[in-house]
């Protein structure tokens, strides 16, 4: 049983079908999926997805792309919307310096904010990060000073060295098709000696399509071939990984459990 800990099944390319991707999901074993919100326009859906299903769950956040969109979204309202009982996590936040959709400083600001909802609130912070390793690392380890919070690095794609400061400040690493990609030695190495204990697998549909559906569009379903192939990298039995990223997923988004 696999579970899928970041998706966006009110996306485009998931959302037409979203009957027939929950269906095909499930056939392959995924008994748990958490629904991702990126902005505001999308949290009633998103929160609405999960009410209707029973192993659907939901976010509510500001993606850093949508930083500069989202000036008035703070602590208090992103609170107030996680007291929804199918809502378990606050994101995904953080910085996407790739990419610059967003004023640095206002991705910061945003970031610190989503960090003191989670905090206050006690449900995960999924934590985006791109080309922001050192800015997104100072953060997360200031802000974890002014008291702890629960936090998982999605779609893990930065170094080793950010991997070790991840799970020295307590977070759990989470890997994406990304891993299956002929170009991902140096992600390989990082996945292949991570502890069993802080992983989580994902999809981030209906993006990243892992090996072999590159190219097509990602679903929930997928999540199995990313769990074999990292089973495979890092000499496990798939159902001592898939068993395992399960419970850390349920430990971690503990809401799930209710």
């Amino acid at each position: 049983m696999f579970a899928d800990s970041h998706c966006h099944l009110n996306y485009k390319g998931l959302v037409e079908g979203q009957q027939d991707v929950l269906a095909r999901a499930r056939a392959r074993g995924v008994h748990a999926m958490l629904n991702i919100a990126t902005r505001e326009s999308e949290w009633d859906a998103v929160i609405a997805t999960a009410e209707r299903e029973s192993d659907v769950w939901a976010t509510v956040g500001i993606h850093p792309h949508e930083a500069d969109q989202h000036p008035d979204i703070g602590t208090a309202r992103l609170v107030e919307r996680a007291q929804h009982p199918r809502v378990v996590g606050i994101g995904e936040s953080g910085l996407d310096y790739f990419y610059d959709h967003s004023d640095r400083d206002r991705q910061r600001a945003s970031f610190r904010a989503h960090i003191a909802a989670a905090r206050e609130t006690q449900l995960p912070l999924v934590v985006h990060t791109r080309d922001a390793e050192d800015d997104t690392a100072e953060i997360m380890r200031e802000e974890m000073g002014k008291g702890a919070y629960p936090a998982v690095i999605h779609c893990f794609t930065a170094s080793g060295a950010f991997a070790d400061i991840a799970l020295e400040i307590g977070c759990y690493i989470s890997i994406s098709g990304i891993v299956t990609f002929k170009n991902a030695k140096d992600l390989q190495e990082t996945a292949a000696r991570l502890p069993l204990e802080r992983l989580l697998i994902e999809t981030d549909a209906p993006f990243l399509a892992p090996v072999p559906h590159r190219g097509k569009t990602g679903e929930p379903a997928f999540v199995a071939d990313t769990a074999a192939f990292l089973a495979q990298l890092r000499g496990e039995p798939l159902e001592t990984l898939a068993a395992a990223t399960a419970e850390n997923f349920h430990a971690l988004f503990t809401k799930t459990r209710l």
